[in-house]
């Protein structure tokens, strides 16, 4: 099922920090605008998170109900979350992290 969607970030913060990887992360930035269209096409184009594995921060501090992640090249993550609004589907960013920090986000 495709489902398109509008793509938001989740505070001015996550833009700000978006809009610094244009000229310090080139790569970073050009592979978040590829994962942003993919998304806006699909909402559903992700790996759904089970419920049960989405960390209490997210919950309390953005209260979300649904995570997914968005697996970008050299094993960096886009982590975002669905919300239907009206008849507008809307994709939030929360964040993006290397394989590392997600890793240790979700204790593997």
């Amino acid at each position: 099922m495709k489902l398109p969607s509008k793509v938001k970030f989740v505070n001015n913060k996550t833009l700000e920090a978006f809009e610094k990887t244009k000229t310090k992360e080139k790569r970073l930035y050009e592979w978040l605008l590829r994962a942003f269209k993919d998304i806006e096409e699909n909402a559903f184009c992700g790996i759904q998170i089970p419920k049960r594995l989405i960390p209490k921060e997210y919950i309390k501090k953005y209260e979300i109900t649904n995570l997914w992640k968005y697996n970008l090249p050299d094993a960096w993550r886009l982590l975002y979350s669905i919300e239907n609004q009206e008849i507008i589907v809307v994709s939030i960013v929360l964040e993006w992290m290397d394989h590392k920090d997600y890793e240790r986000k979700f204790n593997y």
